[in-house]
């Protein structure tokens, strides 16, 4: 057996590195060109054009490249196989050329080379299953629409809620601004109500005035009566507002009184006509 042969032989040390090569035979081939002739002769039939409809054209004239000013590959040259773009327009065009020369061979054989109109080709599919991929169809589209719509909506809704956010903080500035005007007219640092006819501030490239103020030239008659009878308002005389000598007059400051232990107090230790519970004023109601 081989096998155990080499087994003995690698156990005695004979088996050795780069004793053992493969060789590998070298092919025979065979030119018979006779054997090849007889072949092709045999694939070889004489029939007519319209059953075998070969054709072997250069490629066509590049009119795109023409119209452009390029230069177009010619049919003698070559073309550079690694460029993509122009090996497929070179196959474009040489099948461009076949359906020149072919379309009047075919017309002058009176074969049809157009579809009639009322031609019906047996389909493949039933009726039934074209349905049900109508129906398919119809469902991935509807899906697509729905899906749409729902972006659609949502981006909506955050300009809304950007918008909602910008309109309350404008309402906040807006009262916050009204406020400070308010607490300043209350301690006397402006005499100005400007801040009561709402906002004045006017948009920015707009010399247009509201409608309302524009037919608004002056007060109305009743507001000119009324000026005329009783005043125009203003700033009052103040007699009331406290100063700096009367805060630190103290001389009508009477203890007795300020803490209720006085003939006339009213503070916490006196209490006025006191009103009766609701349960006393029920039994009231019920002896009447």
């Amino acid at each position: 057996c081989p096998s155990t042969k080499l087994q003995e032989a690698f156990a005695k040390g004979l088996l050795k590195p780069g004793l053992n090569v493969a060789v590998e035979e070298e092919k025979k081939t065979a030119n018979n060109v006779d054997g090849l002739k007889l072949c092709l002769a045999d694939f070889r039939k004489d029939l007519p054009w319209v059953e075998r409809l070969d054709l072997t054209n250069p490629p066509a004239v590049d009119v795109v490249a023409k119209a452009e000013g390029k230069q177009a590959v010619a049919a003698g040259e070559e073309v550079n196989a690694e460029d993509d773009f122009q090996r497929e327009m070179f196959f474009y065009r040489q099948a461009q050329a076949t359906v020149l020369d072919a379309l009047p061979k075919l017309q002058k054989l009176n074969i049809r080379t157009k579809r009639p109109e009322d031609y019906f080709a047996e389909m493949a599919k039933t009726d039934q299953h074209m349905q049900k991929v109508r129906q398919k169809l119809i469902q991935k589209q509807q899906i697509m629409e729905k899906s749409e719509k729902a972006k659609k909506l949502r981006e909506q809704r955050k300009y809304g809620k950007k918008v909602q956010v910008e309109v309350l903080q404008n309402r906040q500035k807006q009262k916050k601004a009204l406020m400070s005007a308010v607490k300043k007219y209350q301690k006397g640092m402006t005499d100005k109500l400007d801040f009561l006819d709402g906002d004045q501030e006017k948009p920015k490239n707009s010399t247009a005035a509201p409608k309302t103020r524009m037919s608004k030239k002056g007060p109305n008659a009743k507001r000119k009566f009324k000026d005329q009878k009783f005043g125009f308002g203003g700033k009052k005389s103040g007699s009331k507002w406290n100063t700096k000598e009367s805060h630190n007059d103290v001389s009508g400051f009477r203890a007795r009184i300020a803490h209720g232990k006085g003939k006339n107090a009213t503070g916490k230790g006196k209490r006025g006509n006191k009103r009766p519970g609701k349960d006393a004023r029920r039994k009231m109601k019920g002896r009447k």
